[in-house]
């Protein structure tokens, strides 16, 4: 379905729903988040047409309404970007959902976006959402996913989540200007299925999670494509990709002992073309309140470790992460992440810096850096980013 299209149709729901809204007296809500981003490489790009400046423009508005005493609600987020790389350039909606709640139990049909996870470094058991690749280096940004979730909570027997997933969101990869590409523009539309229903084959997933006491876990598994691509390479040196049909099974956990924060994911992932273990272990001090000031520092430190081999979209097989987080708890809302991964079988090593501060009630301002030092050539993904080294501004206003 192309923007035209899907605009058409999103503006169509938001007019009934107003309506709606205006004649059953429910309540509503709308917001606007317009941003102006710029990128910087101050490396020149290692592919032939690559830029090194990226001023871009986005805005995200989002539409809620609820009634019956807020048991029923629809939510709508939506996000458009405008960049100078064309498939930068995109527009998608986040969520579109009606969710409905009784009692000690809730369903959510539509689009959503759904975060599982506990560890600051990578994200293993989060398998629901797309990423969307070319909105951010982390893959922290995710596509809405098509869905029916129900959840059940109990009082003894922790909270029970059932997916249903009947699409199938393919990755976007940077264009011939873009940056964190590789020698071969690579169009997501080129990218095959193992199953012949390919973007229609039908998904499931279930989590379970519960707390005791101290601790916080999470069992998850999913079947069905596989989120990322894998990656084969022919006699020629042609690269062919395609989802591969998957079974993943995950555990999250989380310990809470004093100023202590433990945290594990670890996934076995089961396909076809690929069996693998992988697993983000580490922990989390925080000094509190530094001298009366509410200035609260954070000292974390994880490692990776995964046994995919080097031509998947993964370069995380034996890391360590080190990082701080530090919380100012101002009016401002000002916060600094700062950390690092170094490869322990290699010289490759990416530093990190996120920082962002809010400035009235409406206006927040961030900004990002990545370094990428000493990659090593048999890193697949990162040597073809190994001059991709970025400075990120952006400003958001809020209406």
């Amino acid at each position: 379905m192309d923007i035209a299209r899907r605009t058409t149709s999103l503006l169509a729901i938001l007019i009934t729903l107003i309506s709606f809204a205006q004649e059953n007296k429910v309540e509503q809500n709308f917001e606007v988040e317009i941003g102006a981003e710029y990128r910087f490489f101050p490396d020149k790009g290692q592919f032939k047409n690559q830029k090194d400046h990226f001023p871009s423009l986005s805005i995200q508005p989002k539409y809620s309404v609820d009634w019956n005493k807020g048991k029923e609600s629809i939510t709508i987020v939506t996000f458009f970007r405008l960049d100078i790389d064309n498939p930068r350039t995109h527009w998608d909606i986040r969520e579109l959902y009606y969710q409905k709640a009784k009692g000690k139990w809730e369903i959510n049909i539509g689009l959503k976006k759904i975060y599982w996870g506990v560890t600051e470094s990578n994200h293993l058991v989060d398998i629901i959402n797309q990423t969307d690749a070319v909105e951010s280096f982390d893959g922290e940004e995710k596509l809405g996913q098509p869905m029916v979730e129900f959840s059940l909570t109990t009082d003894n027997y922790g909270t029970f989540n059932f997916f249903y997933l009947p699409y199938h969101r393919e990755r976007t990869f940077s264009g011939e200007k873009g940056r964190f590409r590789f020698p071969v523009v690579i169009d997501k539309d080129a990218i095959g299925y193992e199953s012949d229903a390919e973007e229609w084959r039908q998904d499931i997933a279930f989590r379970w999670s519960h707390y005791f006491g101290a601790f916080d876990i999470g069992l998850s598994h999913f079947f069905g494509h596989g989120r990322e691509p894998l990656f084969t390479f022919d006699n020629l040196g042609n690269v062919n990709a395609f989802y591969p049909v998957i079974h993943q099974t995950g555990i999250d956990l989380q310990v809470t002992h004093e100023a202590f924060l433990w945290k594990l994911e670890s996934i076995y992932r089961n396909a076809e073309a690929q069996n693998f273990f992988a697993l983000v272990a580490g922990l989390e001090y925080t000094f509190s309140n530094i001298d009366g000031n509410g200035l609260d520092i954070g000292l974390l430190g994880e490692y990776l470790y995964d046994q995919r081999d080097e031509f998947a979209l993964n370069a995380l097989q034996n890391d360590v992460f080190f990082g701080s987080r530090i919380a100012f708890n101002d009016t401002q809302d000002t916060s600094i992440l700062i950390g690092g991964i170094t490869d322990l079988e290699s010289s490759s090593k990416i530093f990190s810096m996120e920082a962002s501060r809010r400035f009235g009630s409406t206006w927040t301002a961030e900004i990002e850096t990545r370094i990428f030092s000493n990659i090593n050539q048999s890193e697949f993904i990162l040597s073809n980013f190994k001059d991709d080294s970025f400075l990120r501004f952006s400003i958001s206003k809020y209406f």
